[in-house]
Order: structure tokens, then sequence, then C-alpha cells
């Protein structure tokens, strides 16, 4: 299966959504934690309406990415209740796989993404994501103010942990055997129903952030979990190049991260969206404006074997754009798929 670009990142599904995916030329889409039914588990009827409405607009239906947090929060930090939210976690394995999706998107981080400043600005005047950890760190004993750097429903959530610099912390050496256990438990299953379980890179990839340690916030830890759990084939990489972007170095570690996992055949799919800067310190930007070269990036795709998707993400919000960012979207969706004619037409040169 060739390189392709699908359309993603929202929580209900609408003919609206499915319109604009099928006039923009994508020929699939994904789906961010679907608003369905169920407080601990998926069920496979509620997933597979979702798959009936995607395949009714003549689109495949590429992935579902992220259950909610609370989901498998337990099994993360490693609490008093993880074995249950384990079990309900392979029953919502099964029930994606036998509704007819190939990848299940997920991540590691039991206090999410962080944003330090959500009206930062980029080309133009677009307003953009930005992260600063020096604006944490001056903050690391007002838990309010740390909590609004979440994204909203976990900031609100007492369940999420979130210590002072003073308090307990989460040791990374913990996170580490949590991971294992989580991944020992669920890969398996996900072999045996023919599903991808697709790792996103922690954001911002920083070590710990409000006392929890991170995983994945550096190539050689991928390989860590490669090594430990990978073996696996249903083990694969949800690769926000963004994240790797962010993380020091910029550009080196998305070179690094695709030289190592794509001739496995370990990339499901492409988070397809760059930052100026690095941590500590980094702005959200367009397509083409940050650290790599998105043709030179594609390119080295192509060569290397790569057949997933690639995907709109986190996008700059231009003057008059919905609550979607449609506009943002609708600009990186195009570059994307220049992108991918480009490396066909370079190809077959």
């Amino acid at each position: 299966m060739a390189i392709r670009v699908a359309v993603g990142q929202f929580h209900d599904l609408s003919e609206e959504r499915l319109r604009f995916a099928a006039q923009i030329g994508a020929s699939g889409l994904q789906m961010n934690n679907p608003t369905l039914p169920g407080d601990t588990r998926w069920e496979q009827a509620d997933v597979r309406a979702l798959v009936d409405q995607v395949e009714a607009a003549g689109l495949k239906f590429e992935a579902i990415e992220n259950v909610p947090t609370h989901f498998y929060h337990k099994a993360m930090m490693g609490l008093d209740g993880r074995d249950e939210q384990i079990e309900n976690y392979q029953a919502t394995i099964r029930a994606v796989a036998r509704a007819g999706i190939p990848v299940l998107g997920l991540h590691f981080m039991p206090n999410s993404v962080w944003t330090t400043d959500r009206k930062g600005t980029t080309r133009g005047g677009a307003t953009a994501r930005q992260f600063d950890m020096a604006v944490v760190e001056a903050n690391e004993d007002n838990l309010e103010t740390l909590r609004s750097f979440m994204p909203t429903t976990l900031g609100r959530a007492s369940s999420m942990p979130l210590f002072g610099k003073d308090g307990p912390v989460i040791t990374e050496d913990q996170m580490w055997s949590n991971y294992t256990y989580f991944m020992n438990a669920v890969l398996p299953v996900a072999e045996q129903e023919g599903l991808k379980l697709a790792l996103h890179p922690d954001d911002p990839p920083v070590p710990m952030l409000g006392g929890v340690a991170r995983l994945f916030y550096k190539p050689e830890n991928f390989k860590k979990a490669y090594d430990l759990v990978g073996r696996s084939e249903a083990w694969t990489l949800d690769l926000c190049l963004g994240c790797c972007s962010e993380m020091p170095g910029g550009k080196a570690n998305v070179t690094e991260m695709i030289d190592f996992f794509a001739p496995k055949g370990r990339i499901s799919y492409i988070h397809f969206r760059d930052v100026q800067g690095s941590v500590p310190n980094f702005t959200e930007c367009f397509i083409g404006d940050g650290n790599f070269d998105p043709a030179e990036v594609i390119v080295q795709l192509a060569k290397l074997g790569f057949d997933g998707f690639l995907l709109d993400d986190h996008v700059p919000k231009m003057d008059g754009d919905s609550d979607w960012n449609h506009r943002g979207r609708s600009h990186a969706i195009g570059y994307m798929q220049g992108l991918v004619r480009m490396a066909e037409f370079l190809k077959a040169a």
C-alpha cells in the first residue's frame, strides 16, 4: 500500500467531517478518542457504527487514536485497580479490531500533553501552541496553574497525578515497570486480533512533568521499548514528527527515528507537523517553517518503505478559522498531498 493522507484529530463523527475529507481528497480518516458509550471500555457494536458511517462515505477508517485516559491511568501509574483496567483495555482492543479498524493509537503519559501558552503566534500572526519549561518551573508549587497546562478534562480531574516540587514522584524506573507490565498484557491480545498498537511520543518530550516521569522523550527510549516488548508485531509507532522535532537536536531526532523504525515496518502512521525551537522552549508552526525539511522527510520515508498514512495534527489557527481549524488543516493536508505526489514522481523517474 502506498503512502496516503488521511483527515483526523476529532472526537465526533459528523456529515460535515466526512464531506470535508472527501472534498479535500483524503483517502480515509482517523478519530482521536471518539465519543462513544462506556465509562471503562468500548463495545464492538458502537465502534462498528462509526466504521459503517465512514465506509458509506467511500472512505477508509484508518485508525482510532487514544481511548479516554481514565480507561487506563491506573495501569500507567501502577495503582491498585490496574489489572481490572487492563482487562477492560483488552476488551476494547477486541472491540476495535473486530469492528474493522486496523490500528489503535495510545500514549503512556498519565497527565498527557502540556501547553504553557495556547495563544502564541507564528507566521502572519496565526495562533499557535507554545511550551516553555521555564514557565512550568516558575509555577512548580502552584498546582492550579500546572493543571491549566494540561488538557481541560485532565486538568480538572483530581485523579490525574500532579505533585509540587517537594511532593512525591513517579520515577522513570517505575514508569518503565508499569509500561512493560501493561504492554506484556495487551500485546498478545492485539496480536491475536490482528491489531496494531501505535505508540505516540511524549509531548512535550521532557523527563518529568508535575512529579510524573516520562518515557518517550528521546530516541534511545523508543529503542529500549522496542527491545523490551517491540518484538511483537503488534508494537508500532504513531510517529509524531512534531514531538521528535521538539526533542533537543530537532531535525536529527526525526531522521534517527525514521531511519531506525521505518525499515522494520514499525511506523503505522505519522503526525506530520513541526515546531520552531526545541525543549525547553518551542512554538508550533506551519509545515515547512520548522526544524526539518518536509520534502527531505517524505523522500526518506518513501525510500525506507513506509506505507502507512500521514495525518494532520496540531495546526496553527488562521484568521477566520473554525474551532477545528479547517483553514489550517486544509493547508497542512494540501501540503502533505503535494509531498506524496512529489515522492511518487521521483520514484517513477
